[in-house]
């Protein structure tokens, strides 16, 4: 475990900069924002869009992978939707309930990716892109329709298509995924000119992780901040898993399907649920705790994946 334990070090060692960073007297505080919004509609999507668009997916059991993948998603969104009125019986109201889902449902691609490279190169970064390319334009397109239906935002199919259209994680995505399939290469200069743009965004994300944080919520978390901790940590890493081994994947597969499952949330997140009526202080306390534990429970887990998939977790 040691070995993973040490792979994930720099990145949380990137976090906790973020955190610092954000509370330095020596750095306006209006920066944050724009920082935020540049990344979510520059940043992010090229990354998304350059590692779908450059991906070698070639030897992966690229159909197995990606109906595991599939498949959990399904699996949690089914179990986050049976658990709505039991939260609602508990008092939690629908806005509440959508960052419930949110944080338990959205996964750090970005987290994924910088452990991925660390402990498998380019075939962890393979793997995590193809995951990404099955899950994050379906986990948008849900949790865009659930944050409209639920949300305190309007509520309209109008609002919804604007929404879905105009995600841009979402194109990110469908973009990297149409020219990957294409017969011909990105050109040169231009795919340089987004490789520059795309580089910065996963430091920056790791950064804006740690500035996005709310420590004093870790202090004292009640049970709609832990309710999606244990969800996102435990059950969805334990569900891709199950399905994977079920499916007969093995060895290294099993371990970044692992990794990928029991990352925590994505800030981007966040943005909706302030955008469109989520209850984003919720989202930005369970992102706190899950970005917290995790650096605990990834480990952990992907310890746990290893020995079940019949490798040595430690060796990468």
């Amino acid at each position: 475990m040691i070995p993973i334990f040490e792979s994930i070090l720099p990145i949380f060692l990137i976090v906790l900069l973020g955190v610092a960073l954000r509370r330095a007297p020596f750095i306006d505080q209006s920066v944050w924002p724009g920082l935020e919004t540049i990344g979510y509609y520059l940043l992010f999507p090229s990354l998304l869009f350059l590692t779908l668009a450059t991906a070698d997916f070639s030897g992966l059991e690229l159909g197995t992978v990606a109906l595991v993948a599939l498949l959990a998603m399904i699996v949690m969104t089914i179990l986050l939707v049976v658990i709505h009125p039991l939260a609602r019986a508990r008092g939690m109201s629908d806005a509440s309930y959508t960052s419930l889902f949110q944080t338990s449902s959205r996964w750090n691609a970005f987290i994924a990716l910088a452990i991925a490279e660390k402990l498998a190169g380019s075939t962890g970064l393979a793997l995590v892109a193809l995951v990404m390319a099955v899950l994050v334009i379906p986990l948008n397109l849900i949790n865009v329709t659930m944050l409209v239906w639920y949300g305190t935002g309007a509520r309209s199919m109008g609002t919804l298509a604007r929404r879905i259209v105009g995600n841009p994680l979402i194109l990110g995505c469908a973009a990297g995924i149409a020219v990957n399939a294409l017969p011909f290469d990105l050109y040169p200069p231009l795919e340089q000119a987004v490789d520059l743009i795309a580089r910065s965004s996963l430091g920056l994300g790791l950064l804006m992780v740690g500035a996005g944080l709310k420590l004093n919520d870790a202090l004292r978390p009640g049970p709609a901040v832990l309710t999606p901790v244990a969800l996102k940590l435990i059950v969805f890493p334990a569900i891709m898993v199950g399905l994977a081994l079920g499916f007969g994947l093995s060895g290294e597969t099993v371990l970044i399907l692992a990794l990928c499952a029991s990352v925590p949330t994505a800030m981007n997140g966040y943005l909706l649920a302030r955008q469109m009526g989520g209850d984003a202080p919720l989202y930005a306390a369970v992102t706190t705790v899950q970005t917290v534990a995790s650096f605990l429970t990834i480990p952990a887990v992907m310890w746990a994946a290893g020995l079940v998939a019949g490798i040595q977790a430690a060796g990468g």
